[in-house]
Parts: structure tokens; sequence; C-alpha cells
């Protein structure tokens, strides 16, 4: 199969990479190892999104919410109708194993969910596989059983039950609360002094006032150190503790694939892991190979959102049609 374009990941940031090439009439596909905004699929399922609809918007469609903020379903839908629209080749569930070949000439292999190979040429290749795949782990004892688990959902499977949250941030307060108001009872564990400073504002009072309660148990300056089948022990300032335990929320985060990326030529900044590109193309130093989204900010993750991670696209197409004439 032969393209000019290969997008891998087909989020937010890789939809806006393909409309701008359709734009520009740059035959692209784009391969997804999950399904459509695969990321956005996972978030929990009842979240409202912190921005309003217009700084979620591709391809100059307009977006519409019932409230100021729009909630998962509806970015979900907005973001289907977007691929529909522009009639953007997309493969799902389908994941790339290796990029081949250079600039001009790039061979992308992938495995389906049959388990096939495929591959793909192209003469340019787009990175914009974000960032939420892989956990920052705990690198405890028992971490890789199977109460453990890193992508919160919804509460009501964990009513009645002890549940354990790990970190302080947005995902964990929201997390935390949520489990407490449908019954599971509920022990924040964090490494800091306290709720971080940049939870929303609607959300670290509450939190704090259900820990001023005791309604929540909150162990701050702490940190797990071993997670067992019906318990978990933590370290705290005053000791050693062993609580009781069924399930443990690890909302610590999520990284870009790094080991990826290096392993195709992408060299990456120190402690920062930052890729190293054209700040006016978002070109890698691996000539060919562009890179868009919140993988362009390696560990800063919090420094790039689809609000502006969805320009990448105009900028990387333009790049691209400029120079396949």
């Amino acid at each position: 199969m032969s393209f000019e374009v290969v997008i891998v990941g087909a989020g937010p940031t890789g939809l806006a990479c393909g409309i701008e090439l359709k734009k520009r009439g740059v035959p692209a596909v784009l391969i997804e190892k999950g399904c459509l905004v695969n990321s956005l699929y996972h978030y929990p399922t009842n979240m409202v999104f912190f921005t309003t609809p217009e700084l979620l918007e591709i391809g100059g469609l307009p977006m519409t919410s019932l409230n100021e903020k729009p909630n998962r379903i509806e970015a979900l839908k907005y973001y289907r109708r977007a691929a529909e629209h522009y009639g953007l080749e997309i493969r799902q569930y389908e994941r790339v194993t290796r990029i081949e070949g250079g600039d001009g000439d790039f061979q992308t292999h992938t495995v389906d969910r049959q388990g096939a190979a495929q591959t793909y040429a192209a003469r340019k290749v787009i990175l914009a596989t974000g960032y939420y795949d892989i956990p920052n782990y705990l690198n405890v004892p028992g971490e890789d059983l199977p109460k453990v688990i890193h992508y919160y959902r919804e509460a009501h499977p964990y009513f009645n039950c002890d549940v354990a949250v790990i970190g302080a941030k947005n995902s964990a307060a929201i997390a935390a609360l949520e489990l407490f108001w449908t019954g599971a009872r509920v022990t924040l564990i964090h490494r800091g002094p306290a709720i971080h400073k940049h939870v929303k504002y609607w959300i670290k009072p509450n939190i704090e006032n259900r820990i001023t309660a005791g309604e929540v148990k909150a162990y701050f300056n702490s940190s797990l150190s071993e997670i067992r089948p019906e318990s978990i022990s933590v370290r705290t300032p005053d000791g050693e503790v062993s609580l009781k335990n069924d399930f443990v929320f690890a909302m610590t985060g999520y990284r870009p694939d790094f080991e990826f990326m290096a392993a195709h030529g992408i060299h990456l900044e120190g402690e920062s892991q930052k890729p190293r590109t054209n700040p006016d193309t978002l070109e890698s130093e691996r000539r060919g190979m562009y890179l868009a989204g919140v993988v362009v900010a390696g560990r800063h993750t919090n420094e790039i959102f689809i609000e502006n991670g969805r320009f990448h696209g105009e900028k990387i197409a333009a790049d691209i049609a400029a120079k396949l004439g």
C-alpha cells in the first residue's frame, strides 16, 4: 500500500494532520493501534473537559455542546464526524512495529488485529502517538497484580471496597471523589505535602473538605512500598503502615513512548526527553519524519494539549506539501 504520508496515531492531533494534508491534496493514511481518538475513549466515562468547545475544534468544523464545557461523549461524536466529513483514510486496531527507509522512501510495518503483517510505503511520516498509553509506574513489589489500575473509568464497580488512590493531581482528586461518592472507602496517598495546587478550582476544595472531615483518609509526604492481594504497605513520616485494600488506582500520570522514538532516529534531550525538531516545521533530525502533538514536549506533557497541539497539523502539512510539490 502506498501513500504520500503515513500518520501514526489517530487522536485529535493526528486527525488534524490528516485533514490539513487532505486540504492540500496530499494522500495520507492514519494508522491507529486502538480505536479512533483512542485516548479520549479511555478517559473517565463522565469526564468533562476543562476547556470550551471551540478550543477542541479541528478542520474548521464547529463543535457544539449542551453545556459550557463539552463532555467525553460529545468529543467522541465530534471527532467521528470530523473523520467522516473529510473522508480520512484510517486503519484502526493496527499497531506500527517499525519504520524503515528514509526521506522519500519510508516503509512502515504494522500488525493488524488478526495478526497479519502489513507494509505501507510513504514519502513522509508523521508521529502523532500521544502519551496516554504508557503509565508512569510505581516500581513497587506487587504492581503487576490485577487489582492495580492505571486508568480510572468509573466508580460503580468499587462500591463497598477499600481502595487506594495514588497521586494528588486532577485525575487522582476526581477519582478519589467519585469513588467516595459511590460508596468506596478511599485512602489517598501522595509523596507531596498536599493536594496539588493546579487541581481544578472546583475540585480542589471539594477533595480537601472530604479529607478534613475524615471522609477520605489521606497520607501526605508518603509513598506506597508494597502491594499485596489483600493489603498495601505505606511509607509515612510516622513509619510504615499496613492497610486493608481491594484495589489500587495508580493515578501517577503517563508518558510518550520514548523508546519507540529513540529506536527510529529521534534524538531526545537529556532529562526532559524533548525530541529535537525544527520549530517552524516540526520535522525531526530524521529527515522526512515529523512529530505532532504532545510527543513534542517530551516529559513535559502538561505543555501541549488538544487546544494547542491541533495547530501542529497545519504547520506540518504546509511544509510537506511545499516539499512534495
